[in-house]
């Protein structure tokens, strides 16, 4: 059946920022790539006043919205179309801990654990993915979408049996310090705070993926969720709305939490997600 990759995110947006390059990088090579998204969006905040009125506190239309970005992105990408986790709106963004979002009824933390593990397990096993990216622990940065993305993952791989490795999607403190301290900041956004962008140590990394040979698709993806980040002119750091720039880095990092790890570079870390398998 050939390598088949799969990724879990939380939000449209998510899977171009954190994993863009990676997704291109395997389809391009001829892997079979699914991205599962867990929620359209519907409480993600909008940079400027054209789709304003499609928020949750207006119109409250921007999930099937980001339905168009997500699916421009992946085309991008080199992936066909998205799939949802229980069907498009069957959960929905739980926004921010303490906000009201976090109350509504299809909120994604408020679904009983079973069913979307339910849900995610009915995939794995309809695809049977070698390969599985998900979250860490924290979610990347502390979102409970992102948090519950990764209690999910981690119980639909252990009960699937399907999968023979499953990464965590991470960032490099070092890797991402060191961008961020050469970057080129555009009027109006400011550079981040010593430790305020989310990264773990470096030690803990285990896998670094190249990106740099799809990094102009891996920009476009990007860019195609206009309602939530730009893209700078320089094509090499974008910003969320807080306007805090950000670099987009040259390597997609990784931790290997199920299965072993392949050949390893002078680095000390795999360079293929598949490394190992045959």
């Amino acid at each position: 059946m050939g390598r088949r990759l799969l990724l879990v995110h939380a939000h449209p947006d998510d899977e171009s920022i954190t994993t863009g390059g990676t997704i291109a990088h395997y389809a391009r090579r001829g892997v079979a790539v699914t991205v599962v998204t867990c929620t359209l969006g519907e409480e993600g905040e909008v940079i400027g006043p054209r789709w304003a009125g499609l928020a949750a506190g207006a119109a409250d239309q921007l999930g099937g919205y980001r339905i168009g970005e997500l699916t421009a992105a992946l085309h991008r990408l080199g992936v066909a179309e998205p799939v949802f986790l229980g069907g498009a709106g069957r959960w929905r963004d739980s926004g921010m801990a303490g906000t009201p979002a976090a109350d509504h009824p299809r909120a994604f933390v408020n679904a009983p654990p079973a069913a979307p593990v339910a849900a995610l397990v009915e995939i794995l096993r309809e695809l049977r993915p070698q390969v599985v990216v998900g979250y860490d622990p924290v979610g990347g940065y502390g979102h409970p979408d992102h948090i519950r993305a990764h209690e999910v993952t981690a119980a639909a791989v252990a009960a699937s049996g399907e999968v023979a490795k499953l990464y965590w999607t991470v960032t490099d403190r070092a890797a991402l310090d060191a961008a961020a301290a050469v970057m080129s900041v555009p009027t109006g956004w400011r550079r981040p705070d010593p430790g305020e962008l989310a990264a773990v140590p470096s030690a803990t990394v285990t896998t670094g993926i190249d990106v740099r040979p799809v990094f102009a698709a891996k920009r476009d993806a990007m860019a195609a969720h206009a309602t939530q980040l730009r893209v700078a002119r320089s094509g090499t750091e974008f910003a969320l709305t807080n306007n805090i720039a950000q670099p987009i880095l040259p390597v997609e990092h990784f931790v290997l939490v199920r299965g072993e790890l392949g050949p390893l570079g002078p680095d000390g870390r795999e360079d293929d997600l598949f490394g190992g398998l045959e």
